[in-house]
């Protein structure tokens, strides 16, 4: 694993799930990211419940994001992540916007931008996903997204957007 250790971070994760007890999924999803070496989870959303985007006849999401301090490199962060996704029943299957029992996306990583088959820094939909932004609004309003805007400007923008979405605690 490629770590850098002379320097903590800022990452930014979107955490989402709809499938065998969302709530508690994303709730576990929490833990274990506080748990990864070399990285503090330092501050966490509240949860939100939003209608999924894809295929017709899934169950609602359960939404949040999650703030860290890591000395990972931004690829050795994802593939914890995926780690995390894998444990709590994650499969893989190729169906994009499909129901998921965990979904982790890399958000923002510092001021980094990035593009490789395997990660794209920021997220490349981060500024049109409601269901992203309005938890990330709540514990990162202040950060620049690389080549847009600060999160509480870009949640402003799609507050009033598609899906439908609602703050279902704190």
């Amino acid at each position: 694993m490629t770590t850098e250790r002379t320097h903590w971070w800022p990452a930014y994760v979107g955490i989402g799930s709809n499938l065998d007890s969302p709530a508690s999924q994303v709730e576990q999803a929490l833990k274990l990211l506080a748990a990864i070496n070399d990285t503090i989870l330092t501050a966490r959303s509240g949860l939100y419940r939003s209608a999924p985007v894809g295929p017709a006849g899934q169950p609602d999401f359960i939404n949040a994001a999650a703030a860290l301090l890591t000395r990972l490199s931004a690829p050795a962060l994802l593939e914890q992540l995926q780690i995390i996704e894998t444990a709590q029943g994650r499969v893989r299957d190729g169906e994009r916007w499909g129901p998921r029992c965990l979904d982790l996306d890399l958000l923002v990583y510092s001021s980094h931008t990035m593009k490789t088959p395997d990660l794209e820094l920021p997220h490349p939909r981060i500024a049109e996903r409601n269901f992203v932004l309005l938890p990330l609004s709540e514990i990162a309003s202040h950060v620049t997204v690389p080549g847009l805007k600060s999160v509480g400007a870009l949640a402003a923008d799609v507050s009033r957007s598609t899906p439908r979405i609602e703050k279902i605690d704190r």
